[in-house]
């Protein structure tokens, strides 16, 4: 069968699934169109694309022979699974295979902001260290404090549970309960209101749904300590950038550490002109293991969908039952 690839991944994805079938991968380093997918999606069983790509209706219903759609990434709000699901074309994500990789980043940012690392390296950089100075570069202790933390799925499970070596109180909002946060952390179950209210650190581990797009904007902003820090490693949109910039400009919270952004590739000029916030380009998962393993793990249930089985990780089982 031939398969699409819309931009280069790993070599251990797709020797695997050279080993089967025929490939087709855009050649360029860039995001394609829509007319560039639909283009390439041409006479195609197969579509491996990335967290970047828009797959709407239009595109899944261009190529009558699509049987398979695999996403490079865990999230899975960049495909109408609806529209894929109607047309009973199973979709694939790569969960847990980035779990820690992406946990440790929260954690890298909360520590460079609340010890102001981006900010001390530039001003070291630009020669304007002179000696240890009893006033210099204040941040914020991180032992002893406490973590909330903004969903308790896969993601946030793992970067709660690495606060254990810092002593901190946990609270966390999530749909359900968290027995493992709960019995390891003895963690607690607050509202987001509560959350926002009581913690110094925040981390945001939710998928982007309606439900929470701008679930952080002007008022959650306000409701934080001003000496929080704000983490977003999940989706940018769950995040009022604007409201966020504003916060940062006229210090309602101390910082925040950004890996997503609401209009990526583009970030606000606010936030690119702000000593507070640490800015990185969408790399949380971005190890080698980590995206060796999603290409491995997007191939194995690319290959399995075009058998007509349900692949590892599919988004909607339902078109099997």
């Amino acid at each position: 069968m031939k398969i699409f690839v819309t931009r280069k991944i790993p070599e251990q994805g797709l020797a695997l699934l050279k080993k089967h079938h025929e490939i087709q991968v855009n050649p360029e380093n860039r995001v394609l169109t829509k007319k560039e997918i639909i283009k390439g999606l041409k006479g195609k069983d197969g579509l491996l694309c990335l967290l970047t790509d828009t797959i709407d209706e239009e595109v899944i219903k261009a190529e009558p022979k699509l049987k398979m759609i695999a996403n490079y990434a865990v999230g899975f709000n960049n495909i109408d699974v609806n529209a894929a699901t109607k047309e009973k074309i199973p979709v694939s994500n790569t969960p847990d295979v980035l779990t820690n990789a992406t946990s440790e980043m929260a954690w890298a940012l909360l520590f460079s902001v609340a010890r102001r690392i981006v900010e001390a390296d530039k001003f070291t950089r630009t020669g304007n260290f002179k000696g240890w100075d009893p006033m210099l570069m204040h941040g914020k202790d991180i032992t002893g404090k406490t973590l909330g933390v903004i969903g308790a799925g896969r993601i946030g499970t793992a970067f709660a549970l690495k606060s254990k070596g810092f002593d901190m109180k946990v609270l966390y909002f999530n749909r359900s309960a968290n027995k493992t946060l709960e019995e390891e952390l003895k963690a607690k179950k607050v509202t987001l209101d509560v959350l926002l209210k009581e913690s110094d650190f925040v981390s945001i581990h939710v998928p982007l749904i309606p439900e929470t797009h701008h679930l952080i904007s002007e008022k959650e902003l306000k409701m934080m300590k001003k000496t929080a820090v704000l983490i977003n490693t999940a989706r940018g949109p769950i995040v009022d950038e604007k409201a966020l910039a504003k916060a940062l400009k006229e210090k309602w919270i101390f910082g925040a550490g950004l890996d997503v952004y609401e209009n990526e590739p583009d970030v606000s000029k606010e936030l690119l002109n702000l000593d507070n916030v640490v800015l990185q380009p969408h790399s949380a998962s971005a190890t080698t293991e980590s995206r060796e393993g999603m290409a491995i793990m997007v191939a194995e249930n690319m290959l399995e969908g075009l058998k007509g089985k349900k692949p590892p990780n599919c988004v909607n089982p339902g078109i099997f039952s």
